[in-house]
C-alpha cells in the first residue's frame, strides 16, 4: 500500500472514530480541553507516522494505541501542574455524583488497567482487539481486566473513603 493511501486511510479513520478517541483521552484526564488536545496531538502523530502502519486492517487499533500513548505522555508532562484560582471559571457544569465516583475509582487504577477497562467497557472492544492494541496475550488481558474490575468493585463498595486503608490488600 502506498504512503498516500495509508495517510488517507488514517485520516478517514480519525474522522470516523473521533468520538471514540476523545472518550479514550477523556478517560485519562477527565477534562474536556485536555482530551481534545490529546486527540489533536494524537491525530497529528498518526498522520505523520502513517507510513509506519504495517497492517491497514488494524488502522483503528493502531490509532487507539497512539491516543493512549499520547494521553500518558500528556499526563507525564502536566502531572502536578497547578492552576491559579483566578483562572477557574465561576460557573460551569455540575458533575453527577456517580461520575465523580467513577472518575475517582478509575484514578485508582494504573495506566495499563485503566486502558483495558476503558477499551472493554467504554469502547466495547473484544478481548482479542484489546490484546492486539496493547501487544499482550488474551489471557493476560483477561487476568488484568479481572483484577482491575475487582479494584473498582472494592473502591465503589467502600464508598471510596475507606479504600485507601484496604488498597494494600488488593
Amino acid at each position: 500500500m502506498r504512503v498516500v493511501d495509508r495517510e488517507t486511510l488514517v485520516h478517514e479513520c480519525l474522522v470516523e472514530h473521533y468520538e471514540k478517541y476523545y472518550r479514550i483521552a477523556y478517560s485519562y484526564t477527565f477534562q474536556e480541553q485536555d482530551a481534545m488536545d490529546i486527540v489533536q496531538e494524537g491525530a497529528y502523530r498518526a498522520i505523520l507516522k502513517s507510513e509506519s502502519l504495517k497492517n491497514p486492517e488494524y488502522v483503528d487499533t493502531w490509532i487507539c494505541r497512539i491516543m493512549m500513548n499520547e494521553a500518558v505522555r500528556f499526563l507525564e508532562k502536566y502531572r502536578g501542574r497547578t492552576v491559579a484560582l483566578e483562572e477557574v471559571p465561576e460557573t460551569g457544569t455540575k458533575d453527577r455524583t456517580e461520575d465523580l465516583d467513577l472518575k475517582a475509582a478509575l484514578g485508582k487504577l494504573n495506566d495499563e488497567e485503566r486502558e483495558i477497562v476503558v477499551l472493554k467497557y467504554f469502547e466495547e472492544e473484544k478481548l482479542q482487539t484489546i490484546a492486539h492494541v496493547m501487544d499482550l496475550k488474551v489471557s493476560t488481558v483477561k487476568s488484568r481486566l479481572y483484577r482491575a474490575v475487582e479494584k473498582l468493585k472494592k473502591y465503589m463498595e467502600t464508598g471510596g473513603a475507606e479504600y485507601g486503608k484496604m488498597e494494600k490488600g488488593v
